[in-house]
């Protein structure tokens, strides 16, 4: 399967492609996006190939790390092509691409239907990560790294008002993105109270708790729920935990970046598990 892509330089937002497969002649209409960095797309390469239609290489880049994307690319039957670094520029939107582009099909968004799916399907008690409307992409991706890294099953995030899985948020994960089980809902308070009906124990994070992380019994079934930048947790959403517990300040700070603590809770409900 040798996918085509037609290239228009002036067009920088994800757009739709018509891919036409020589093997059978078929046309194929997919709406496909751009992922750019070394780790994502190696990720994704390795993991999900059949959703790379095409792989953009910057013109006279030959280190290890990109003969190494070439060649998985190579071995999947994906055509990649050279281009110089204004058309990668223009193709991303002038991000960081670290010289590889990868024009790939959308994948069907995940809902509430696929995190009961997913978790009917666990053999073990399931660790879950909870962002309540985290915005920023950066962030986003950190907390996908960290949820990797420390074996949680599933991110779950309201559709409206947080950050979608972007190009960007990609990168930041480093291939995390396309590991981790992404999961979009309608009603973050709906689908926790349908949660704590499976007896998966909520546990909220929240610079005024009582309880210190390091006293709170992370093992079982829990889900980990983190707030928005600077705001924190939303009203409701503090009042469906079950616990709320802060992490434990002895400089000036008065908080951390979501991320940095979002990899904290992690990390401690990981060496506790």
């Amino acid at each position: 399967f040798i996918p085509v892509f037609r290239f228009a330089p002036y067009r920088l937002r994800l757009l739709d492609t018509a891919v036409k497969s020589r093997k059978n002649g078929e046309n194929l209409m997919a709406k496909s996006n751009f992922i750019y960095g070394l780790h994502p797309i190696q990720s994704l390469l390795r993991q999900h190939a059949d959703r790379v239609l095409e792989l953009f290489v910057q013109s006279g880049r030959r280190d290890e790390s990109v003969n190494q994307l070439i060649k998985l690319a190579s071995a999947q039957g994906i055509a990649v092509h050279e281009m110089d670094r204004k058309q990668l520029d223009k193709k991303v939107g002038g991000v960081v691409h670290q010289g590889v582009v990868a024009c790939v099909r959308s994948t069907d968004v995940l809902n509430e239907n696929d995190l009961w799916t997913l978790l009917d399907g666990l053999k073990n008690p399931p660790f879950l990560l909870i962002l309540d409307q985290v915005q920023d992409p950066h962030n986003l991706g950190a907390c996908l790294r960290s949820a990797d890294a420390f074996g949680v099953d599933a991110v779950i995030v309201p559709k409206d008002h947080s950050v979608d899985l972007t190009p960007s948020a990609r990168k930041v994960a480093c291939g995390a993105a396309e590991a981790v089980p992404f999961i979009p809902v309608t009603n973050i308070a709906r689908t926790m109270r349908e949660l704590k009906e499976r007896n998966i124990w909520l546990i909220g994070t929240a610079d005024d708790a009582e309880q210190s992380l390091y006293d709170a019994k992370l093992t079982g079934a829990i889900a980990i729920v983190m707030g928005t930048e600077g705001k924190g947790l939303r009203r409701l959403t503090k009042e469906n935990c079950d616990l709320l517990v802060k992490i434990p300040m002895h400089g000036t700070v008065e908080s951390l970046n979501v991320s940095v603590a979002t990899g904290i809770f992690l990390y401690e409900a990981a060496r506790e598990r």
